[in-house]
């Protein structure tokens, strides 16, 4: 099934679904006692905000290497959340098997939506036909195809825009 592109960040089911994870963690974080308002409530909502943020935020940059940089930081913020949940279930201040399922989905969403933006297929130019017909004149372009390739290939490995990458 072919998606439309996504025209804001409202449209990505990554974003939905951190969004519904902010909300179940507020929801948690309201029967966290109250002498943990500044303690773990504020940083288990702070850390899950920050994953919906980062994706929002990120949507709208302009490069790849931009947005990767937001969406690592969403997937920091998520292992964050994992952590005061982990926390949260050992102090017994409540079940929290329902959000690491949801944190998980986040996560694996997340973790394809950072995939697919980047990787990245190279767009290399066709050796040139004079090159079948005579060796002569041919090295120059060779050299070009093969640094061409070389740098697609390293724009791909290291996330770097390359003028033949797109």
């Amino acid at each position: 099934m072919k998606r439309e592109p996504a025209k804001s960040f409202q449209d990505l089911i990554v974003w939905q679904k951190a969004h519904q994870f902010v909300l179940s963690i507020y929801r948690l974080s309201d029967t966290f006692p109250k002498n943990e308002l500044y303690g773990l409530t504020s940083q288990t909502r702070r850390a899950a905000v920050s994953i919906a943020a980062n994706i929002a935020e990120g949507f709208k940059k302009k490069t790849k290497p931009d947005k990767a940089n937001y969406l690592n930081i969403a997937q920091g913020s998520l292992e964050e959340c994992r952590y005061y949940l982990i926390l949260a279930k050992d102090l017994g201040y409540g079940d929290t098997a329902q959000l690491m399922s949801e944190l998980e989905e986040v996560s694996k969403l997340l973790q394809g939506y950072m995939s697919s933006l980047l990787s990245v297929s190279c767009l290399l130019p066709p050796i040139p036909e004079f090159c079948l017909l005579s060796t002569d004149f041919c090295l120059l372009s060779t050299v070009s195809y093969l640094l061409n390739s070389v740098s697609c290939l390293l724009s791909s490995a290291f996330s770097y825009p390359s003028f033949f990458c797109v």
